[in-house]
């Protein structure tokens, strides 16, 4: 539930980690409250319930990574469970759908944390992004239709975002994480 405890796990592999970061919304026990598909298995079902926070703030979405490799962000209503994914995670909301930023979002709204989420680019690659300082809503999707050219982008989480980037000696210390993402080399 922590970085360093993940680094630790992972033993020799901790050598080729790219980077580690938190994709989702979880519960106390840091379980995944939406979707989680993990290679290939399905962990934890779609959850499509209304409600509040930012996970409810409808559209949410799914980024999953398929078997070829090919990575995509959907929102919730047009996920379909496939054989060729092998990771998925639902988190919310969406920040960009099909191009056009979330609707429900200010343009510089005064709820303003450290956020972290994901883009697809113009080539179909995932990027990954974290805020350095606290930003909102409206202006991290702005940075991420504008800046990372993202036709789809998804929010992972603004209260406790988290990255380990070993190649620049980056481990942030939060409070306990849920699922975390790692990429390796």
């Amino acid at each position: 539930r922590r970085l360093a405890e993940l680094e630790a796990s992972l033993g020799q592999r901790a050598g080729i980690v790219a980077f580690a970061m938190n994709p989702g919304m979880y519960d106390e026990h840091g379980r995944p409250i939406g979707l989680a598909v993990v290679e290939g298995k399905q962990k934890r079902a779609i959850n499509r319930r209304k409600g509040g926070g930012n996970f409810h703030l409808m559209p949410n979405g799914v980024f999953q990574v398929h078997k070829d490799g090919r990575a995509e962000v959907v929102t919730s209503e047009r996920w379909r469970p496939s054989p060729s994914i092998r990771l998925a995670t639902q988190s919310g909301p969406m920040l960009v759908i099909d191009g056009k930023m979330h609707p429900a979002f200010d343009h510089d709204g005064s709820s303003r944390h450290v956020r972290n989420g994901v883009g697809i680019g113009p080539k179909g690659e995932a990027l990954f992004v974290i805020s350095d300082g606290p930003v909102s809503l409206g202006k991290f999707a702005r940075f991420s239709r504008h800046r990372l050219k993202a036709r789809n982008a998804l929010f992972f989480d603004g209260a406790v975002s988290a990255l380990w980037d070993p190649a620049n000696a980056r481990r942030d210390v939060t409070k306990l994480l849920g699922p975390i993402v790692v990429v390796f080399k």
